[in-house]
């Protein structure tokens, strides 16, 4: 297979230790891949807010971009979803980029659906708190969802298990919204934010020591939240230990490559 490595925008400029953790889970399977260097945004934003007409250049230049590859992969749920739900929309009646669209997964699910990994060489020894984004279970079906009738699966947790140490802590409401949903955090600020306490408050109760996803947009909301309110694990009745910022995050790319759980800049003990 010849794949393309698509790494979303907001990843490359605020958390390339996301993108390198990828490079190195693609490079430990044996895959050979590119990063082409002319791709961009998704085009996500604009959507979300209406202007189709400014996402469409972004969405063609998406197929001239990875039109040659077998596979595209990225680190990011909501992306993929937009490319693989939304993209046709844009292209109508070329079969080609139907085709793309269809050959691009996100990172777990091309782990577990094309490589069908069944062993991680990882550890990590620490009690996780998984968090499954809304558009990895709604659009991509990564995992089950509470509001459908049907057996449980987690392509995520199924990843996740396969990691040395790992203790996945169980959470009261495991598929509900973080609230960020993009541009929805900026139209409903109250709410977003009401909403990601809540997940964090979730987190802390199970007694996670680190909130791993498969979307780093998701956890950059809950992260902020910590970081601006100073939340402490103690203030939602755990007996963790306590951080002045919260509980750290992590994306789950960063797990499965080995990196080790950081606070406050140290390893974890």
């Amino acid at each position: 297979m010849r794949v393309g490595l698509f790494i979303p925008c907001y990843i490359d400029q605020f958390y390339p230790q996301v993108g390198t953790a990828t490079v190195e889970l693609l490079e430990r399977f044996g895959v050979n891949f590119d990063y082409p260097a002319e791709q961009t945004c998704c085009g996500q934003p604009m959507a979300n807010t209406g202007c189709l007409d400014d996402a469409r250049p972004l969405a063609e230049l998406f197929f001239r971009t990875f039109r040659e590859y077998t596979h595209v992969v990225c680190p990011s749920g909501s992306c993929t979803a937009m490319v693989r739900r939304h993209y046709e929309h844009y292209l109508p009646g070329n079969d080609e980029f139907v085709a793309l669209c269809q050959r691009t997964y996100e990172l777990c699910e091309f782990l577990v659906d094309v490589l069908e990994v069944d062993r991680v060489e990882a550890k990590f020894p620490h009690r996780v708190g998984l968090h499954e984004s809304c558009h990895g279970l709604r659009e991509l079906r990564l995992g089950s969802c509470s509001e459908n009738v049907g057996p449980d699966f987690s392509k995520t947790r199924q990843l996740l298990q396969q990691v040395d140490g790992v203790e996945i802590v169980t959470l009261e409401r495991k598929d509900e919204c973080c609230g960020f949903g993009g541009t929805f955090a900026v139209g409903e600020e109250a709410i977003s934010c009401q909403m990601g306490l809540d997940r964090i408050a979730d987190h802390c109760q199970a007694g996670a020591e680190v909130i791993t996803a498969a979307d780093m947009s998701c956890l950059m909301h809950l992260s902020g939240l910590m970081r601006r309110r100073r939340l402490a694990p103690k203030q939602f009745g755990t007996t963790g230990a306590e951080q002045s910022k919260g509980l750290p995050v992590m994306h789950i790319a960063e797990i499965l490559a080995g990196r080790p759980l950081l606070v406050d800049g140290r390893p974890a003990r």
